[in-house]
């Protein structure tokens, strides 16, 4: 009898040892959706009012909890009974991540000149503050849903020969400290500025410690968000890189003998710059020649 439960105590360890180092794996290729989602939600949760900032924070992190609800689900029916769509799904996933990292490219080398039009607005409501707050949260709940699918996705490829229970267990894991990771690290970062001019105003002198730092904090916050798109955008194509490259065997021996990140990087740039020019392709034939 004790034999048998300790026997238990020694599947369950490695059962636990599993998942941890699987949730591991699964967690570090979903890192390019995750710099990405960083990047979007750190600026879709920026422009508020500082004390607005950390309630529609909340509010966007309970929306994301609820697609994951979702989508968790889904993904294991379809990973219990039509395991091949997971790799169809993945493929689709890494053309959109691939676009769209190619897209952000193409707006880089090519920005277009928004005409900056003054309007004189009354000021708003708390009615309509309140509304336009809605509006952005549903908005943000929207890309998160999209972003939630492909991190799930991305996990579950990374596991699909494993079994359900497992997939399941380090999925789940996966989901949890992408939201809670995510949000968490936006929380901090749209806080930045606040901090920084407290610490400005912390002290009444010209110069100070506290308000050098207090400075650098409320400037750096721009750049923060910036940087993080660029890191997303390059993750974004190393991402949809790698789907390909390790599910399309030929792709992966016909770059064998690079690097597997420059492989991977010099894929997502090609997988994006064709469905970047097929997009750019069917907007022209389609709708610009109805206007």
């Amino acid at each position: 009898m004790a034999s048998g439960f300790f026997a238990l105590l020694d599947d369950i360890a490695v059962l636990m040892d599993d998942m941890a180092a699987m949730s591991k794996v699964a967690t570090k290729k979903t890192a390019g959706i995750l710099g990405d989602d960083l990047a979007v939600n750190a600026e879709k949760a920026s422009g508020f009012v500082s004390s607005r900032e950390i309630p529609i924070l909340w509010a966007i992190t309970k929306g994301s909890f609820l697609n994951k609800l979702i989508i968790l689900p889904i993904a294991f029916l379809l990973s219990a009974f039509l395991p091949w769509a997971i790799t169809i799904i993945l493929l689709l996933g890494a053309i959109y991540l691939a676009f769209e990292g190619a897209e952000k490219i193409y707006e880089w080398l090519f920005p277009h000149d928004k005409p900056k039009i003054e309007i004189k607005s009354p000021k708003l409501s708390e009615a309509e503050i309140l509304a336009s707050e809605k509006d952005k949260i549903k908005s943000a709940i929207v890309t998160d849903f999209i972003l939630s699918v492909e991190i799930v996705i991305i996990a579950l490829g990374s596991v699909l020969e494993e079994i359900l229970l497992m997939q399941i267990l380090v999925v789940s894991i996966v989901a949890i400290i992408a939201t809670i990771g995510v949000y968490g690290i936006v929380a901090l970062i749209v806080r930045i500025d606040d901090l920084g001019w407290r610490l400005v105003k912390w002290s009444d002198k010209k110069k100070s410690i506290s308000k050098t730092i207090g400075t650098i904090l409320v400037q750096a916050l721009p750049w923060i968000i910036k940087s993080l798109s660029v890191i997303g955008t390059v993750a974004l194509l190393l991402v949809a890189g790698g789907i390909f490259m390790h599910n399309l065997h030929f792709i992966e021996e016909l770059l064998s003998s690079l690097p597997s990140l420059v492989g991977e990087l010099i894929t997502g740039l090609i997988v994006g710059a064709i469905s970047l020019a097929l997009f750019k392709l069917f907007k022209y034939l389609f709708f610009n020649k109805k206007q």
